[in-house]
């Protein structure tokens, strides 16, 4: 009576097993086509390892396709760059002697952040990628021209290298999209 009992459990809750096991498959096969589609997708930028890590930190792109990757990436720039804007406003109260590279810098990340991100998201959402990728070449440059105003020692370099970083990869995969 026993092993009868055992088996008719086994085969009444088979049904369950195979369904949570179907279950179990489909979302190991989609995780995985989403990890592809990331790591296919980093491949093509300078910055592999920057951009699998970036991507994969977000929720959402797993389930993105490449213009909702490229969408992902703009979201990490701006980020980013408002973190560095931040901290810019924070060092001017408590560096004077580097006010003339701060204030400079401060422009460039507000042009970044209103005009270069905007840009590059409005054209993404378009379906244009040449003007994205625009805006995020912009971005990295601005970057690099706020680094470069220090001609020397910048308290921004992390910060800058950042920004740069994650703009390039957010220029290369837009143009993946034309």
């Amino acid at each position: 009576m026993k092993n009868s009992l055992s088996l008719s459990f086994i085969f009444l809750s088979r049904p369950l097993f195979t369904a949570t096991l179907l279950l179990i498959i489909h979302c190991i096969i989609v995780h995985s086509d989403a990890n592809d589609l990331i790591a296919q997708t980093c491949k093509h930028t300078p910055y592999y390892n920057l951009c699998v890590s970036s991507l994969r930190s977000v929720p959402r792109s797993s389930r993105a396709d490449v213009q909702g990757l490229a969408l992902v990436m703009v979201d990490i720039v701006r980020a980013k760059a408002s973190t560095t804007l931040k901290f810019i406003n924070q060092e001017l109260k408590r560096s004077p002697k580097l006010r003339r590279p701060l204030r400079f810098c401060a422009s460039s990340y507000d042009a970044i952040l209103t005009a270069d991100i905007p840009e590059a998201i409005e054209a993404l959402q378009k379906g244009d990628p040449k003007f994205a990728e625009n805006g995020t070449n912009d971005a990295a440059v601005e970057a690099s021209s706020c680094e470069d105003s220090f001609q020397g020692k910048s308290p921004l370099t992390k910060l800058n290298k950042a920004v740069h970083d994650t703009s390039v990869v957010a220029s290369a995969i837009t143009r993946l999209l034309l």
